[in-house]
């Protein structure tokens, strides 16, 4: 099966950021990932490679809750800047509330709404649907 190139992770917690970056290295789903601990440092480290339109990430894992920009504001800041390639999306978040996911639903770019933790079935599904 095909991998993905570059996966980014945007979460504060840096517990499911080893457990996502170590399911990846297992499941074999990436060439390579980014990690950013809040959406402002995303916006930072995103939208200059994305005007450029070099190694773009395929795969967006997003946690909503995160201080300095949360992951409602990121997506906020992000439709607005313009991209070479589609990217795709995924909240990933331990939010059960329904509010927040039919917040989700509001976005178009927005492929699925994940319950944390994440498993290796979920990010089979998630190479399954990207590619």
């Amino acid at each position: 099966m095909n991998k993905i190139d570059v996966a980014c992770i945007i979460d504060d917690d840096p517990i499911f950021i080893f457990g996502a970056k170590r399911m990846m290295e297992l499941s074999d789903f990436c060439n390579s990932f980014m990690v950013f601990k809040n959406g402002q440092e995303a916006i930072n480290n995103l939208k200059p490679i994305m005007n450029a339109g070099q190694n773009v990430p395929d795969v967006i894992l997003l946690d909503i809750n995160m201080p300095i920009m949360d992951g409602w504001q990121f997506l906020d800041e992000f439709v607005k800047i313009e991209s070479h390639k589609k990217m795709t999306i995924y909240i990933v978040s331990s939010s059960i509330d329904p509010v927040d996911i039919k917040r989700a639903e509001r976005y178009d770019n927005i492929t699925n709404y994940i319950i944390k933790p994440i498993s290796l079935q979920t990010l089979k599904n998630i190479l399954e649907e990207t590619l």
